[in-house]
């Protein structure tokens, strides 16, 4: 395995330099930020923010006749006849760095997971509930929602005892959402608390804005398997960028019954990261 280390004024300005200088896609490298972008004060004592990214080198790369087809029928062409003009053979042409279209028509388990349907993104979810847990999330998420002053409807399910669903619809979802669903998180766990901690029983709630959630879970499903491929091709182990609990849990759940694979965990929240191994 290769690394670069590379900065900017923010991690993800860092990152996108990284990918851009690498010519690769994010789900191809694994990112540990080592130094976070401070501020400072007025603009004084500001550092910027330091990443190293770790991608697979040349020595993964598969052997060239995998990618260039043989040439023994053109090179025997010119042989035969003495009396033709020799033959000027066109100067070979440079290998491009492989793209992410060759890898695709390369490795058909990414491609059969890419082109899953995503039809399971909306299920229904019946009628609206209106129950004393139900006005109790509502009334919390009203206050925390001014707070954040975003305007949104707030709709409460109930698809199985015990577990409420709140789907959060209006124009400010990004704001609600955040960098990789970690405000959602932050209001589901603040909602959860907030009704379990008064009246009888303890239920489950589940906030999601935009389907993000339902999205989130297809998007780390075709990452786990495209992952898997790879591990399989080199042979290697593969450390994925750092997840919550819930992330993890879909990657295992996903790569479980996959041959010759096996995953773990390493390090402590919210550095733990996913380890997709080979085994014989």
């Amino acid at each position: 395995m290769s690394y670069i280390d590379v900065t900017g004024k923010t991690e993800e300005e860092a990152i996108a330099r990284a990918l851009s200088q690498l010519n690769m896609e994010r789900d191809d490298v694994s990112v540990e930020i080592l130094e976070r972008a401070k501020t400072g004060f007025l603009g004084i004592g500001s550092t910027p923010a330091k990443v190293r990214v770790t991608y697979s080198g040349e020595e993964e790369t598969p052997a060239v006749s995998e990618v260039v087809p043989a040439k023994p029928k053109a090179e025997s062409k010119p042989v035969v006849r003495p009396t033709a003009k020799p033959v000027v053979k066109p100067a070979p042409r440079a290998e491009k760095p492989e793209t992410e279209l060759v890898k695709k028509n390369r490795e058909p388990v990414v491609k059969e997971a890419a082109s899953a349907p995503a039809e399971q993104v909306s299920k229904p979810l019946g009628q609206e509930i209106q129950d004393e847990k139900a006005v109790a999330i509502r009334t919390f998420l009203s206050g925390l929602l001014e707070k954040m002053e975003v305007e949104a409807q707030i709709r409460v399910y109930l698809p199985e005892k015990g577990r409420y669903q709140v789907i959060l619809e209006g124009s400010g979802m990004g704001q609600i959402i955040g960098r990789r669903g970690e405000t959602l998180d932050a209001i589901q766990q603040l909602t959860g608390y907030c009704v379990n901690r008064s009246g009888t029983g303890r239920v489950r709630v589940s906030v999601d804005a935009e389907n993000y959630r339902a999205k989130r879970e297809e998007s780390l499903d075709h990452l786990a398997r495209k992952v898997a491929a790879k591990v399989v091709k080199y042979r290697r182990s593969v450390t994925l960028e750092p997840m919550n609990a819930y992330e993890r849990h879909i990657i295992h759940a996903a790569l479980q019954d996959e041959p010759n694979v096996a995953t773990g965990s390493i390090g402590s929240d919210p550095n733990r990261r996913v380890v997709v191994s080979y085994v014989r």
